[in-house]
């Protein structure tokens, strides 16, 4: 395929811009390029087949099964964009005065509220715009806690072997040091291990809950007491939140802090690195040291942004975070209500252990007990046995016209895929995907040699990606 650069030609263009109605005012000569700019010259018909080959490329949840574990990749409802696209939320800009935007600042008080009901905490920051991005704001908040109270010996946060790739990532950034906790046979987090590793110096523990085992941690509330017990903070990475939304809380469970990924349980769009959010919520010991400003409310039930919080972390992202993003997420919220989320979370864990349970005597399930939203395959012994990776029984389900799973994660589990079904995928289309996956299973056990070959169908074969990863193409160079 061609890149847009390739196509066209001198001239040609798409454009049908109205007169300028405004005085014109020239650019001073220093600022001016001495290379003229290249960009594509295109007709509208060029652009428009570019575009359009460039999605039958893609593959999404519109395409169909999309079942990437720990990631959430379940359908958007429509709804949530028309509301996105009202004049009033998308035709604003962030300085206009705040008398002339009271729908929106109540747009964001409403989310807040709704969001700290449903995790338990007191108060909310929308600033984020990512899930990591809302992990690196959290861990500056247990930062300038500990800070607050002259404790500066604190410096180190506490992460679990099963935990997001994300957290030691975050910790690490925010200025900590990482310390790994082990987990149980069980998948579950060693408590008698953390209990050792706890101290004057711990800063906090962060935790995925349910992990990325696709487990709910048994322990919980004794894990969160043990490191209050030692004058630590409890982080909760919420990535796994549609698990439990509107059946347990994470400020209920003794966590101080919490992220959200809107973009996975609220049903916005994950974007290509953005738009996202990942808003941070905290309990009231935290409050103070949020990004500033924070939406308030006035006696005469009006909205202001309040920028006077001297102990505030200060800004982690321009303006007020992905406001259209919130939009969408309060839209399903408020479709929703507090059956419906509940329902959400109850209908992501059954299609779950469906899967599973319908898988376990073909595949290696490395824990077949009852699981949350996700579950992991374990395909190890078939790698020793007949030389089929989890790359290749992936790399076979693209020609079935189904997304593989997360593969090789977590890292705890060897040549592991984790599978997440979502709730918005009925039982007609979980019972396809099982048999396509019983259908790969075979092949790989009877024909293994084969599978090195796949995909066959798509429109890029196997790639060398050790050439990729070697000598990766990173640049287009103009001629």
């Amino acid at each position: 395929m061609k890149l847009i650069f390739e196509k066209g030609n001198k001239g040609r263009g798409c454009e049908l811009l109205p007169p300028c109605d405004v005085p014109i005012t020239e650019v001073n000569p220093n600022f001016k390029r001495n290379i003229e700019l290249h960009l594509p010259e295109v007709s509208e018909t060029e652009l428009s087949r570019h575009y359009t080959e460039l999605m039958k490329r893609t593959f999404g949840v519109n395409d169909g099964f999309y079942p990437l574990g720990s990631c959430t990749m379940k359908y958007n409802p429509k709804i949530n964009d028309e509301m996105a696209k009202l004049p009033g939320f998308s035709e604003i800009h962030p300085l206009q005065p705040e008398d002339t935007i009271q729908g929106c600042l109540e747009v964001m008080a409403l989310a807040e509220e709704y969001l700290c009901e449903i995790t338990g905490m007191d108060r909310m920051s929308f600033q984020p715009a990512a899930g990591a991005h809302g992990e690196f704001t959290g861990l500056h908040l247990i930062r300038a806690y500990h800070k607050s109270r002259g404790d500066k010996k604190r410096d180190k946060i506490l992460v679990p072997d099963s935990a997001h790739g994300t957290n030691p990532a975050s910790a690490t950034m925010a200025g900590f040091k990482v310390i790994n906790v082990p987990s149980t046979k069980e998948g579950l987090v060693d408590l008698e291990a953390l209990k050792k590793l706890v101290g004057e110096d711990t800063a906090g523990f962060m935790l995925t809950n349910p992990n990325t085992l696709g487990l709910f941690e048994e322990n919980i509330l004794e894990i969160t007491d043990t490191i209050h017990q030692a004058g630590g903070l409890n982080y909760y990475d919420g990535a796994n939140l549609n698990a439990i939304m509107g059946i347990a809380r994470p400020g209920d469970m003794g966590f101080d802090v919490v992220h959200l990924n809107l973009h996975k349980t609220f049903s916005t769009p994950h974007g290509g690195g953005g738009p996202g959010s990942g808003p941070v919520g905290c309990k009231d010991l935290l409050a103070k040291f949020l990004p500033s400003p924070q939406v308030m409310k006035n006696s005469d039930g009006s909205f202001r942004l309040e920028y006077n919080n001297e102990q505030s972390i200060g800004r982690v992202k321009a303006f007020y975070g992905n406001f259209l993003i919130l939009v969408r997420a309060l839209t399903y919220i408020l479709t929703l209500g507090r059956e419906g989320l509940k329902n959400a979370s109850e209908s992501a864990v059954l299609n779950a252990n469906y899967m599973m349970h319908q898988l376990k005597e073909t595949f290696s399930i490395p824990f077949p007990k009852a699981c949350m939203h996700e579950f992991v395959i374990s395909l190890e012994k078939l790698k020793k046995e007949k030389g089929v990776s989890a790359l290749d029984i992936a790399k076979v389900m693209l020609d079935y016209g189904i997304h593989p799973p997360t593969m090789y994660f977590p890292l705890i589990i060897q040549e592991a895929l984790m599978v997440e079904p979502t709730e918005t995928e009925a039982k007609e289309t979980l019972d396809e995907v099982i048999a396509i996956y019983k259908q790969i299973y075979e092949e790989a056990v009877n024909n293994p040699e084969s599978l090195h070959n796949y995909p066959l169908k798509t429109f890029i074969g196997r790639p060398d990606e050790v050439m990729a990863a070697r000598n990766p193409i990173l640049r287009y160079r103009a001629e």
